[in-house]
């Protein structure tokens, strides 16, 4: 049956590992088909529930340093002090390039976990079985919606004249902070907007230009203190088309 060949694809889906043309073909799916999209959020919540409980038990800053400390080797004989002096420009410079590189390395990977989180309230958003909660393609109903519901308000730009639809939004939650998740139509495909307040290492800093994550293409840019995200399995362009439109709205 169809289904059955769908669900052997959804872990990947929510991982994010499909290619872009199987995302999308999933996703027309899902949205036509309760049983697989229960399923795809029953994984989604799955997923995050893990996440969860695997940072739970992380140690504290202040054990891991009474750890250190007391790993640290007594000071050597005063006789290797001349090889120190001689061997510490070379030291410097590997220590320098051994942290240059763990520090892009982190940022890549609270930059992938931050897409991997949003990719997830994208599917997941999109699987149940009411997606928005204001269901209104008047951005003069969806924008004061949220007065009151995050600490914050924003513009939506006006779609006269393209191709796409606003459907409506919802509040979503980044690193426990709500922001506003509003919903796009292009053709047949689905569009995420999800706006946060910019807290700087709690949400993420971006390369200019959209990124791919297999499954899904995303973009992300600060404005007026607020951090922006466009999650789609849409092309490249069209995420860039999107958010260049909120980019100039004022």
């Amino acid at each position: 049956m169809a289904c059955d060949a769908w669900r052997e694809k959804l872990d990947a889906y929510v991982d994010g590992e499909l290619p872009l043309s199987d995302a999308a073909a999933l996703a027309k799916h899902l949205r036509e088909c309760t049983e697989c999209a229960g399923d795809a959020l029953e994984r989604v919540q799955m997923k995050r529930a893990v996440a969860v409980a695997g940072k739970r038990y992380q140690p504290s800053i202040q054990l891991r340093e009474k750890v250190q400390r007391s790993l640290a080797g007594r000071p050597r004989r005063a006789k290797v002090w001349v090889w120190r002096i001689v061997a510490l420009p070379a030291t410097l410079v590997l220590l320098l390039s051994l942290a240059v590189g763990l520090y892009v390395e982190r940022e890549s990977m609270h930059r992938q976990r931050v897409y991997s989180e949003l990719a997830d309230l994208h599917v997941a958003t999109l699987a149940s079985g009411s997606p928005v909660d204001v269901v209104s393609t008047d951005r003069h109903t969806v924008k004061p919606w949220f007065q009151g519901k995050i600490p914050f308000s924003f513009n939506l730009p006006e779609l006269q004249g393209t191709d796409f639809t606003l459907v409506g939004g919802r509040v979503s939650y980044l690193a426990q902070s709500p922001g506003a998740q509003l919903i796009y139509r292009l053709r047949q495909h689905e569009i995420s907007v999800f706006i946060f307040q910019d807290r700087g290492a709690e949400t993420v800093v971006s390369a200019s230009g959209p990124v791919s994550t297999v499954s899904f293409i995303v973009e992300s840019w600060t404005k007026n203190g607020l951090r922006y995200f466009v999650v789609g399995d849409v092309g490249a362009q069209d995420i860039a088309r999107l958010s260049q439109l909120f980019k100039d709205t004022g």
